[in-house]
């Protein structure tokens, strides 16, 4: 099976490469805007017809696309979620190759949820930011392609390559900080939320499962099970070893306090942040009903939240 991966140098498409070249029976061509792309391409100001031509040339049987920006004015997000997939579509509709494709959604696509809820494939999407937006019109574009295609929907990935700026990567980061100066406690803001965390491994598990399935639609990727930040957070001083004490902050952060949330635009990722919601726009609880992917994909998360936590540390760590 001849398999092209765009952005497969991503955090998420890093680990679904390890996977798909672990299989022998894949042929994987890796595209990207990064050097170490087999073929550079940049699918947000690239032509659907240049696309079409190297399909053509390449003919896969399955296109992943992991490609993608988190962050980002409307505009930028706009481009690099909804325009970049629109060209890949269209790309598929025109070329001959007759490739399934996979795309990666979001759990954000969804919007806030009610509390004790779980979100099925079925549920009304609001997303409650431009993120979401721009991933949920990049679903409906697929959806809408006639193509053969799927959309997995992953709710809060975790685990080794986390990004230093995401809420579980600067929690890291802010234990880092406290065990290397000394400091007795850690006062941590924005921790009452609750998301659904799942290993990119797994996330890796399940996009290799649906390129050899035939299920179409949307499908949902998370542990099922929603974390409280604050209980992430003892998890994570746990593992690290560490002694001090954590204290949430209510209200507003001040100056010196460390918040999980969206990190601002400094340099510094982990540096003292002023009060920003979850990056997502869910809301205070998001949970994910995984039994589409049970049923349709036989696929299940095997790594749990822990796991995923001490390899987040491990890296932190390195920084010591």
């Amino acid at each position: 099976m001849r398999v092209l991966l765009i952005g497969a140098n991503g955090y998420l498409g890093r680990f679904v490469a390890d996977r798909l070249l672990a299989d022998p029976a894949v042929q994987l061509t890796a595209l990207g805007r990064g050097d170490d792309a087999d073929v550079r391409f940049d699918l947000a100001s690239g032509s659907p017809g240049a696309l079409t031509r190297f399909l053509d040339a390449v003919h896969p049987g399955v296109v992943i696309n992991c490609a993608g920006a988190t962050r980002g004015g409307a505009r930028e997000l706009t481009r690099h979620n909804t325009v970049a997939v629109a060209t890949v579509c269209e790309a598929l509709r025109r070329s001959g190759c007759g490739a399934r494709l996979v795309q990666i959604g979001c759990g954000a696509e969804y919007g806030p949820s009610q509390p004790g809820s779980s979100t099925a494939e079925d549920a009304v999407p609001r997303p409650g930011g431009p993120y979401g937006v721009s991933k949920l019109a990049a679903t409906e574009l697929v959806l809408g392609s006639g193509l053969d295609a799927v959309v997995l929907r992953v709710f809060s990935p975790a685990g080794p390559g986390t990004p230093a700026g995401s809420p579980l990567g600067r929690l890291a980061e802010a234990m880092r900080r406290a065990m290397q100066s000394g400091d007795g406690e850690l006062k941590l803001g924005g921790l009452g939320v609750q998301r659904d965390f799942i290993d990119v491994r797994d996330v890796a598990r399940a996009v290799h499962a649906a390129s050899l399935s035939a299920a179409q639609g949307v499908i949902n990727i998370g542990s099922g099970r929603a974390v409280r930040l604050r209980d992430a957070a003892a998890v994570l001083a746990r593992v690290a070893g560490y002694g001090g004490a954590l204290h949430e902050l209510d209200g507003p952060p001040g100056p010196l306090r460390a918040t999980i949330g969206h990190p601002r635009s400094e340099p510094d990722p982990a540096g003292p942040a002023a009060a920003y919601p979850y990056p997502d726009g869910c809301g205070s609880w998001q949970q994910a009903d995984v039994r589409t992917a049970r049923d349709r994909l036989g696929w299940r998360p095997r790594i749990n939240l822990e796991e995923s936590l001490a390899d987040i540390w491990m890296e932190a760590a390195c920084r010591i």
